[in-house]
């Protein structure tokens, strides 16, 4: 299916200033939008220091490494009670959170050691 013509196709806007009948404002012009006390308190609550998500990251890395040995256990000694297809999967999650884990810590490096060297 080839487009002819991107002016001839009938788009959906939904909103005026998609349209582009409104004239263009400024950003100092826009209003502001503020955060309740409430949300905001709820926010502050929320935040997470970077090492505390380092090592929940990790240790959800660590828990599926370790689901798959247990699963590797359990299909060499009972292996009518696991279907090999969920050990397959397994391993490929954690296969993946590993190598996610490993590019993660990687770039964190290489970006200390050029922190460091530009000082």
């Amino acid at each position: 299916m080839k487009i002819v013509d991107f002016g001839t196709l009938p788009l959906a806007r939904t909103h005026e200033a998609h349209t582009g009948s409104s004239p263009i404002t400024a950003m100092a012009q826009s209003p502001t939008v503020s955060i309740p006390s409430a949300a905001h308190d709820a926010l502050e609550k929320k935040r997470v220091a970077f090492s505390d998500y380092l090592v929940d990251a990790l240790s959800a890395m660590n828990n599926q490494q370790l689901d798959v040995t247990r699963l590797e256990r359990q299909l060499i000694t009972e292996p009518d009670s696991v279907d090999i297809q969920d050990v397959t999967i397994a391993m490929a999650k954690a296969r993946m959170s590993l190598n996610l884990a490993q590019t993660v810590l990687d770039r964190i490096v290489s970006g200390w050691n050029e922190l460091s060297t530009t000082r």
